[in-house]
């Protein structure tokens, strides 16, 4: 008989802690609305996992953050893929820390539904960014749901919340709610341009990444490049302009440095890029 019931009342690392002392061989599959992701075992040992985008370790990790959905368990199911690698003890002790985590962010972030936008902000005071928060804001444009950035990043929604949490702390990011037409096509929005505000960031993060490649003798060019980028940005351009930037550095950094020194420059700015 399957084992079955609700993640409202059980969370998921429970769930699994039940079924890995018992050493039993299945798979739980687990259903929050239009999402659905399984989980293998065998022999109680967690061997595969997945849902939307994520496989392995990272799809067990965000399942386990569910506060709600359906599981079923059905003995005798397997999987030919051996996508899990570290011991189910490991596993539900980062479950169990991310759970603890995604309690905290789910006080700023309570839906994945909510739509992340830029805070207006006095003067142009200088933000820094990691190379993945700048990944992240390339995709915030006013528009997309969190869930939708994740799935178009494929980044796990807890990975995309962590990094928004901060954002939102310092006041460089607001949170808003759909609005109705948005609530009935999620997608409609997905090609939408960045604002002004993502793409100077961009260009100045673009314009550090060159400054650091190509060193003081091409400091003159990579400074120009930037400043016309700015220029254009400002005008109303859009990504026209960053993506000449990059191009133009390019181009340079090939001349200065070589194809090997121009071809490790491209691969930096390429996830910077990757999602205007």
């Amino acid at each position: 008989m399957a084992l079955q019931g609700s993640l409202s009342e059980l969370s998921l690392p429970d769930v699994i802690q039940l079924v890995t002392v018992s050493g039993k061989t299945g798979a739980f599959h687990l259903k929050r609305g239009d999402e659905e992701g399984r989980i293998f075992l065998k022999e109680g040992q967690i061997t595969d996992a997945g849902v939307g985008n994520l496989r392995g370790e990272h799809a067990v990790y965000e399942m386990a953050i569910w506060s709600e959905g359906e599981f079923v368990f059905t003995p005798g199911e397997t999987s030919d893929e051996v996508s899990v690698h570290r011991s189910n003890a490991n596993l539900m002790m980062e479950a169990a820390r991310r759970l603890d985590e995604w309690r905290v962010l789910s006080r700023r972030i309570p839906s994945l539904e909510l739509i992340p936008f830029f805070q207006p902000r006095e003067g142009r005071d200088q933000v820094t960014l990691s190379p993945q928060e700048w990944i992240l804001v390339t995709n915030i444009d006013g528009e997309r749901s969190i869930e939708e950035i994740a799935n178009l990043l494929r980044w796990a929604a807890f990975d995309v919340s962590k990094l928004l949490f901060g954002m939102i702390t310092s006041g460089l990011v607001g949170l808003r709610e759909p609005g109705p037409s948005e609530k009935d096509s999620p997608g409609s929005q997905l090609h939408a341009s960045p604002s002004a505000v993502t793409l100077l960031g961009l260009a100045e993060k673009i314009r550090s990444v060159a400054l650091d490649v190509v060193g003081p003798a091409g400091e003159k060019t990579i400074e120009k490049q930037y400043a016309g980028a700015r220029t254009l940005i400002e005008r109303g351009e859009g990504l026209s302009a960053l993506r000449d930037m990059v191009q133009q550095n390019s181009k340079a950094i090939l001349l200065l440095k070589g194809a090997d020194v121009a071809a490790m420059f491209d691969e930096q700015v390429r996830p910077l890029l990757g999602g205007v």
